[in-house]
């Protein structure tokens, strides 16, 4: 795993199977997005087992199978669709073609699990709500920043057992690093990747509803500017937005692709949890100026302050958890509600931003 590449951040945990050998077929199809290997970890370490592999780009498939040997390669998407024995497509392909591919794979009898973000407009959302009530098929999203960080699943379960009262603020950053030498030409266009607030926003969004338990939010305001790449006009490297959720609690959040290459990770993602008890602060991939380690997490409540280092520690349990819902029909690991209601909300926050023209700054 590399620490310094988010493109290809793909954590791994501990094996927790929740089905035997041939109960969950998967195949991946669409390998544009590195995110794509940390999915079929995950879907492998809870018992699914990865069969087969298609991209149109060879060397993506080599790069794949050096990862994943036992992995089957096939000559089409068809071929992964038309095959009855696989219950699940994962895909990380370009976001801007992440919807038809879903539906598609859910007109072949497969539930789909795609990268975020998983739309880049609102038609597309409603066409996904359409099929997924027409088939009762899942469309899982891949919100990584929540689902596959030890610290971020930690603070999830303090806030159940009520260690911060309700939860009535949250304050998210999600600073990356451009890496802009080794991007391929989508990343840089909007209509590919949908822009700033609907990409990595969207990490942000989802996690904000989550901790909150909210069902619904407003987006006040938002903003996006392109601060340091000229050569790419239409180009976000920042964004911010506030939002407020139906039950009353706030949010604010920060993400751009202006992470320094001195931080010894590619991104130091942060996210802060007030509660009328307490107060949550986790630290997601490293703690700066002090431990290399990531997964840290502060807790500061009636009962005191307590620093906790995750790593290994907690696992990942979205994983078994969507799998079986896709094999019983349960919404256990995300409602289909609440993933949808994230990825609209991420694209009204982008439709909406104020951009700021600003020149290079000094």
């Amino acid at each position: 795993m590399n620490k310094n590449d988010g493109m290809n951040y793909a954590p791994k945990g501990k094996v927790n199977r929740v089905v035997d050998k041939g109960e969950f077929l998967f195949a991946a199809i669409g390998l544009d997005h590195g995110h794509i290997y940390g999915m079929c970890n995950g879907l492998t370490e809870a018992g699914g087992e990865l069969v087969a592999v298609y991209d149109p780009d060879p060397n993506k498939v080599k790069g794949f199978v050096e990862k994943f040997p036992d992995v089957s390669v096939a000559s089409s998407e068809e071929e992964i669709l038309e095959n009855p024995e696989i219950h699940l497509v994962a895909s990380a392909n370009i976001p801007a073609d992440r919807s038809p591919l879903g539906l598609k794979v859910l007109d072949h009898g497969k539930h789909y699990f795609t990268d975020k973000p998983a739309f880049t407009k609102q038609e597309q959302v409603l066409e996904a709500r359409r099929k997924t009530e027409e088939t009762g098929l899942k469309w899982g999203i891949y919100y990584s920043e929540r689902l596959h960080v030890e610290s971020a699943v930690f603070a999830s379960q303090l806030i159940e057992e009520g260690a911060i009262g309700k939860v009535v603020q949250v304050i998210g950053t999600g600073p990356h690093r451009a890496n802009a030498a080794s991007r391929p030409d989508w990343f840089f266009d909007p209509e590919k990747f949908g822009g700033i607030l609907c990409d990595i926003g969207s990490h942000q969004i989802e996690q904000f509803l989550h901790y909150t338990g909210a069902k619904d939010a407003e987006v006040l305001h938002s903003k996006t500017a392109n601060y340091t790449f000229k050569d790419h006009p239409q180009f976000q490297d920042f964004g911010d937005a506030t939002l407020v959720a139906d039950n009353g609690a706030t949010f604010y959040f920060r993400v751009d692709w202006l992470t320094p290459d001195g931080l010894g990770t590619w991104g130091d993602g942060r996210v802060f949890i007030l509660g009328t008890e307490g107060y949550i602060e986790a630290r997601k991939y490293i703690d700066i100026g002090r431990d290399a380690s990531s997964n840290h997490l502060y807790l500061v409540n009636q009962e005191g302050e307590k620093h906790y280092e995750l790593s290994g520690k907690v696992g990942f349990p979205f994983f078994g958890e969507f799998i079986l819902d896709c094999l019983n029909g349960t919404e256990n690991a995300m409602t289909q509600e609440h993933a949808f209601r994230a990825a609209e909300l991420c694209i009204e926050a982008q439709e909406k931003a104020v951009h700021i023209e600003s020149p290079v700054p000094r």
